[in-house]
């Protein structure tokens, strides 16, 4: 299947350029690191396409807007898509990339359509149907890896879950989700590096959700939850930490430490 990823450079006469990357996606931010000048080399060499990947199919995109000066991307995994490196990564990106703009696809492939002026349906698969999240009991093997693939759920004050987060986000199933958490094995607490959470108040009828990756219509979640308010908190961890009573207590962020482990995982990456 590969790593796909999408990039695209725009000129400064406006105009465009698709590139296509089998196996671009795992390190797009390592990659981006290197800066403007490098990352434009790299892009430069791969295939152009006409082929937009869409939503299930695109595991990372940037842009490269060389004229305004910005720069998009998401990713599926990788340094800025974990909870102990996310925001060193995307400090050191801004370094790098001194007097760019710099945004993070909470929409994935569709965000860079929209930015271009392009129908960000064309991504879409209105076909596929939403995968339930594998929730996990509290002795799964993965609970125990420094950076799980995880997504943390919790109800209320006093009920906290834990779904695999490598298919869909648990807030894409709608208030169907507190169907299949009646029967789920529940956590005293999650103490892991969640890469995403929800959080559902029943009482309020209220719901936060944040990523640090993508989701397809991420702006449009509140569609799936009719009669519910819903606030889409992006890479916010720390607005489900206040909501969720001490349910959800991931470790604490050492920021230099992270910004090392960082920039030594891209020089591995660059090897």
């Amino acid at each position: 299947m590969g790593d796909r990823a999408n990039f695209v450079v725009v000129r400064e006469s406006g105009e465009h350029e698709l590139y296509l990357s089998r196996f671009g996606a795992v390190g797009i931010d390592l990659d981006l690191l290197a800066g403007p000048t490098a990352a434009l080399t790299m892009v430069e060499a791969l295939p152009t396409t006409d082929w937009w990947l869409d939503d299930v199919h695109c595991q990372g995109a940037a842009l490269i807007d060389l004229g305004r000066k910005v720069l998009l991307l998401f990713a599926w995994e990788g340094s800025s898509t974990e909870l102990r490196h996310r925001a060193a990564t995307l400090e050191l990106l801004q370094e790098a990339w001194p007097g760019w703009e710099l945004r993070w696809l909470y929409d994935g492939n569709a965000e860079v359509r929209a930015y271009l002026g392009l129908d960000p349906a064309f991504v879409r698969d209105r076909d596929a149907a939403t995968c339930h999240v594998m929730l996990l009991e509290p002795d799964d093997e993965e609970l125990a890896e420094p950076e799980p693939m995880i997504a943390v759920l919790t109800v209320g004050s006093d009920q906290c879950f834990v779904a695999s987060n490598a298919n869909d986000h648990p807030v894409q199933e709608g208030p169907a989700l507190l169907d299949r958490l009646a029967d789920a094995p529940e956590h005293e607490v999650c103490r892991a590096a969640a890469q995403a959470g929800v959080h559902v108040d029943p009482v309020r009828r209220r719901v936060g959700w944040w990523t640090l990756g993508a989701t397809a219509e991420a702006y449009e979640m509140a569609e799936r939850w009719p009669g519910w308010t819903v606030e889409f908190w992006q890479d916010r961890w720390e607005e489900h930490i206040r909501a969720a009573a001490d349910r959800f207590q991931p470790p604490t962020v050492e920021a230099e430490l992270a910004r090392e482990e960082v920039r030594a995982a891209a020089e591995r990456h660059r090897r």
